[in-house]
């Protein structure tokens, strides 16, 4: 029954999957737990009373800035609790360097009603898409005519390739003067950002092409429009189609980028927002989401696959 789990590229069944899978979650949230707690801190704040609405933390900066209690600091550290609680304070541990999963579990309504997390979500993944529609609609027919035309790659084959090395955070602004400070500009980044790497990648993919389906339809006697329509668009499609995949993952750092250059709502915009509060619940709770929505859009893209290149399946054996 065990066998499987240690043999070299040994296939786990389904039942194993899933119990391994829960196993591997408990074990990851163990170890954030206890990391959390290994470098947790002890500051001392007011003891402020909540009213059942969201405490409002005065750590030890406070008295580090205050130009009255700032020579009292030290003294300050020394108190006991019960000490503190005549002076209105108290010792807490607080964990600025690493959330613990419960306290961003709680995070997670408050930025639901407070920033309208479900909106902004909604704002980046429309944004997403917009522009990967327009770089697949760009990128398809210039990697294309670089791979098949000969003059072309060779007038422009090293210049669009060179563009891969463009730090894209570099040229936020650039596109800000072209298009704006609205979605226009971060449809236009991200879609650039994604282009600069899908055009080369199509161009490879026309070069793996094999040669033996090219000699069969020549053999045949296709011609050359019969060759492209029937050989390399259904291969090329087929095969970028896991590139297009793994580049969606990627371009949720683009979308961040160009939301955070202009905040007008948006995962990035949040971001922006919140990191002059310092906190790191905040700051896990967006990144969780957008784990959560990469790793549903990769199974929608992967569905989508299977149905759109059956044969390809069938050429895995099925994986």
């Amino acid at each position: 029954m065990f066998e499987n789990l240690f043999k070299l590229r040994g296939a786990l069944t389904s039942q194993q999957k899933i119990v391994l899978g829960i196993i591997g979650l408990v074990i990851f949230l163990a170890l954030w737990a206890l990391v959390a707690e290994l470098v947790s801190e002890q500051t001392v704040r007011k003891i402020i009373p909540t009213n059942g609405e969201e405490l409002v933390i005065q750590d030890r900066k406070y008295y580090e800035n205050d130009s009255l209690r700032g020579e009292h600091l030290d003294l300050i550290n020394s108190f006991n609790n019960e000490e503190l609680a005549q002076y209105g304070l108290e010792r807490v541990k607080v964990y600025n360097k690493l959330s613990r999963p419960l306290n961003i579990i709680k995070a997670f309504p408050v930025l639901i009603n407070k920033y309208n997390l479900f909106e902004n979500t909604g704002k980046s993944l429309w944004i997403n898409l917009a522009a990967y529609f327009f770089a697949i609609i760009i990128a398809l027919p210039i990697g294309f005519a670089l791979g098949l035309i000969p003059l072309i790659r060779g007038l422009f084959g090293k210049i669009l390739d060179a563009f891969r090395f463009i730090p894209l955070a570099a040229v936020t602004y650039i596109f800000v003067a072209w298009f704006g400070f609205y979605n226009d500009m971060k449809i236009a980044f991200l879609a650039f950002g994604i282009i600069v790497y899908l055009i080369p990648v199509i161009v490879q993919r026309i070069d793996e092409v094999k040669d033996v389906y090219l000699k069969t339809v020549f053999t045949l006697g296709a011609s050359t429009w019969d060759t492209i329509r029937d050989v390399y668009i259904p291969s090329v499609i087929s095969r970028i189609s896991d590139d297009i995949r793994v580049l969606t993952a990627i371009s949720w750092t683009y979308v961040t980028v160009a939301e955070m250059a202009n905040n007008t709502g948006g995962l990035g915009g949040m971001i922006y927002s919140l990191r002059r509060q310092s906190n790191t619940d905040y700051a896990f709770v967006i990144l969780i989401v957008i784990i959560l929505i990469g790793i549903l859009q990769d199974y929608i893209l992967k569905l989508l696959d299977r149905i759109l290149f059956k044969y390809k399946y069938t050429e895995r054996g099925g994986r």
